[in-house]
C-alpha cells in the first residue's frame, strides 16, 4: 500500500481582536475556535497547524495571548506566519518559540519527507501602500538556499500576501509589492512548486505568472464577490473555512471546508451510487 499523504490544517485571517470587540458583529475568537475543534476532531491525523498571518486585528499583546490560550492544547506542532494586521515584535515576545531566521523574520522550512513547507513573512510595518506586503533581499535568498536543499522534491510555500492578482482591483494593489523576482525564483525551480496565501478572505485557485496557487478563506469574515471593487473595506458573514493541504509525491490537493456547513449537514448516502 502506498504510503498516505502527509496532512496539514491550514487557518489563515483569523483577525482575533480583544475581549468583547467583533468585526462586523461576528467574534473572530469564537469563530476560530469552533474551526479549530472542527479541524482537529475531523483530522486527527493532521501533522501540522499552519497558521497564513493577520493572526491578530491590531497586533496587540493581549490579542495575541488569546491567541496563545486558543492553540494551548493543539497536538500537533504550528507553522506560524505574519500578516499586515501583525506586529512582529509583538508576537515574537509571546511566541519564542515560533521558528525565525536569522533577520528576524517570521518563517521556516519544514521537511515533510517527500515535500517541503517554506513559509514567508510579507509583512512589512513601513508598508507603501499600506498593508501591501514585501519581501526583502535576505529573504529572497534565504528562500533560494531552502529550495537548493528541497532538491527538487515537491514544495509549498505558504506566504500571507498574494503574488498573483486575483481580479479584485482593491485587494491587488496591495497584495505583495514586486512579486517578479519571486515568480523568477519559483519558477526556475526544477520540481514542483504551489504557494498558498490569504488576505483576500476568499477562495480562489489558478496558475499565473507561472504559479500554481491557493488563496483560502478566513475562518470569520469574507470578502464578498464583487469582482472589480476598487475597495478594500467590504465584509460580509459569509460561512468560515480552513484548508487541508495533501502534500505527497506527486505534489499537493488542496481543499476547503466550510466548518459551520459541515457541523449543520448530515451525511446521507445516495441511493444511486454504486
Amino acid at each position: 500500500m502506498a504510503d498516505l499523504p502527509t496532512k496539514l490544517l491550514v487557518f489563515t485571517d483569523l483577525h482575533l481582536v480583544n475581549q468583547g470587540e467583533d468585526i462586523i458583529g461576528l467574534d473572530p475568537a469564537a469563530r476560530f475556535a469552533q474551526g479549530l475543534h472542527h479541524a482537529l476532531s475531523q483530522h486527527p491525523d493532521a501533522k501540522r497547524l499552519v497558521l497564513m498571518g493577520d493572526l491578530t486585528h491590531q497586533g496587540r499583546t493581549a490579542q495575541y495571548e488569546r491567541l496563545k490560550t486558543l492553540l494551548a492544547d493543539v497536538p500537533v506542532p504550528v507553522s506560524y506566519l505574519m500578516g499586515n494586521h501583525d506586529n512582529r515584535d509583538v508576537f515574537r515576545k509571546l511566541f519564542p518559540h515560533a521558528e525565525t531566521t536569522p533577520s528576524g523574520d517570521v518563517q521556516e522550512m519544514v521537511d515533510l519527507g517527500e515535500t517541503c513547507l517554506i513559509t514567508l513573512d510579507t509583512l512589512d510595518p513601513n508598508a507603501d501602500p499600506a498593508h501591501s506586503g514585501a519581501l526583502t533581499a535576505a529573504q529572497l535568498t534565504w528562500l533560494q538556499n531552502c529550495l537548493a536543499w528541497a532538491e527538487g522534491r515537491p514544495v509549498l510555500i505558504a506566504m500571507h500576501h498574494p503574488p498573483v492578482e486575483t481580479g479584485f482591483p482593491g485587494m491587488d494593489g496591495i497584495a505583495l509589492r514586486d512579486p517578479t523576482e519571486l515568480r523568477v525564483i519559483l519558477n526556475d525551480y526544477p520540481g514542483l512548486v504551489h504557494v498558498i496565501c490569504g488576505h483576500v478572505h476568499r477562495t480562489i485557485s489558478g496558475h499565473a505568472n507561472g504559479l500554481s496557487f491557493t488563496i483560502l478563506k478566513s475562518p470569520c469574515h469574507q470578502q464578498p464577490m464583487m469582482l472589480g471593487a476598487a475597495d478594500t473595506d467590504h465584509s460580509v458573514d459569509e460561512p468560515g473555512a480552513y484548508g487541508i493541504v495533501l502534500a505527497g509525491p506527486a505534489g499537493f490537493v488542496v481543499h476547503t471546508e466550510d466548518f459551520a456547513i459541515a457541523e449543520a449537514a448530515t451525511p446521507l448516502r445516495d441511493p444511486f451510487s454504486g
